[in-house]
């Protein structure tokens, strides 16, 4: 298989003075034995390893001002292009080392191993141009034993191929992307044990080849053409996403990534900056969550209010257990509201509003023997009323239910758009 203020500039110039000077110093490969531990006093980004064109580079990674992740970076523009993402990731002032074996393990010394790569046999570690990190056993017919290609964090890179067993995440590890028997899509993310919504989807159009059952699953590659190319087998794909620049023959790295807003955007680098290159959603209100939780965006307008119509801020999201709480909350109604993503949410037909706040009742109730977070039942079980033959689109109503610290169940009714 084939922040644009002035703040941000002197960080992102401070980051590539920093990391390019340490470059220079740093070994074009990792052997066994080594060991190196994080300097918390030094740089938000530490090299440990540096491809031979010295344009990516390796090593740790501050993220947030407290915590502490490895990473290739992008060496002219400080971008992160795949981190490791721990699942319990370290603190920056903490003790972390990092050390090969054969097998690269980040630990610190009060959790111990916090990442690893598992792969104990390996004998070095390089760092491609294309900013690939890679485990290498010398004399085998198949050397590479593990790969960041691999396991891609939030961004891929022309020529890497996005597998159907990989998935994007979002660095909030609120979105994903991954890929489908015949498109790739975004979905929600809520944590264990809760099915993520898909948000938005894109069906390959199969012009130029069909995708056939049986001859395996279909991956994604960033063309250096300016264009997303999903394939099946290395011949000709099954469906091309054009970029702004396709066909144009305009130079320059090429990444996709996958937003903490939810939107998926492609960009390449100009020497300078990176140009946005695509953007698969827009529309502001089209994004999973353009106004936060138990807000509004009003379609036309590009514009954020409450569902409840406040103007002294949105409830924040730990207001509701929704249903979890089977008797203290109370219930708001508004007419004209709907789910962006609707026609790609799972969804029961019934033939009254009555049925349908009964239906929505009754899975409530079910939910609320779920230990998942109160969030996912926003999403999770949502009964989509669409109107019967005859009715105007008017007639809708969104119905929302939340937490209240009054033992009396109380009603709103929201004014209707």
């Amino acid at each position: 298989m084939k922040k644009s203020n002035q703040t941000s500039s002197i960080l992102l110039l401070f980051l590539y003075l920093a990391t390019e000077a340490s470059a220079a110093a740093t070994p074009s490969q990792i052997e066994k034995g080594f060991k190196a531990v994080n300097d918390p006093s030094s740089a938000p980004f530490q090299t440990l390893l540096t491809d031979p064109t010295t344009v990516v580079s390796f090593g740790f990674l501050q993220v947030n001002s407290t915590h502490l992740d490895l990473a290739v970076i992008h060496l002219p523009s400080g971008q992160p292009l795949w981190r490791a993402s721990p699942a319990n990731p370290a603190r920056w002032s903490a003790s972390v080392s990092l050390s090969f074996n054969g097998s690269l393990v980040l630990s610190d010394d009060k959790t111990g191993v916090l990442w690893s790569t598992t792969t104990a046999t390996g004998d070095v570690v390089i760092l491609l141009n294309s900013s690939n990190l890679q485990i290498v056993k010398f004399d085998e017919l198949e050397p590479v034993l593990w790969q960041s290609f691999d396991y891609p964090s939030d961004t891929i890179v022309q020529d890497q191929n996005f597998t159907s067993t990989a998935a994007l995440h979002s660095t909030n590890q609120l979105y994903s992307m991954s890929l489908g028997s015949n498109y790739l899509a975004l979905f929600m993310e809520f944590g264990p044990g809760v099915k993520s919504p898909m948000y938005w989807k894109h069906t390959a159009m199969e012009a130029k080849n069909q995708i056939i059952q049986g001859k395996g699953p279909i991956y994604a590659q960033v063309d250096s053409f300016g264009f997303l190319g999903l394939y099946q087998k290395e011949n000709a794909p099954v469906d091309v996403l054009p970029f702004d620049s396709f066909n144009r023959e305009i130079p320059g790295f090429r990444r996709l990534t996958l937003e903490a807003d939810g939107n998926l955007k492609s960009y390449y680098w100009n020497d300078t900056v990176w140009i946005t290159d695509y953007v698969a959603i827009s529309n502001l209100c089209d994004l999973p969550n353009p106004c936060g939780a138990y807000g509004v965006c009003r379609t036309g307008k590009s514009q954020c209010s409450c569902l409840d119509n406040r103007t002294d801020g949105c409830l924040p999201p730990e207001s509701g257990n929704l249903c979890l709480s089977r008797e203290n909350f109370w219930v708001l109604r508004r007419k004209g509201v709907d789910l962006t993503n609707k026609d790609l949410l799972p969804f029961q037909k019934v033939q009254s509003l009555e049925e349908c706040e009964d239906c929505a009742s009754r899975i409530a109730a079910a939910g609320a023997r779920s230990t998942a977070t109160p969030a996912a039942f926003a999403i999770k079980w949502i009964i989509r009323c669409r109107p019967l033959p005859g009715l105007e689109t008017r007639t809708r109503l969104g119905i929302l239910r939340w937490e209240t610290k009054k033992a009396k169940t109380k009603e709103r009714a929201g004014e209707g758009r």
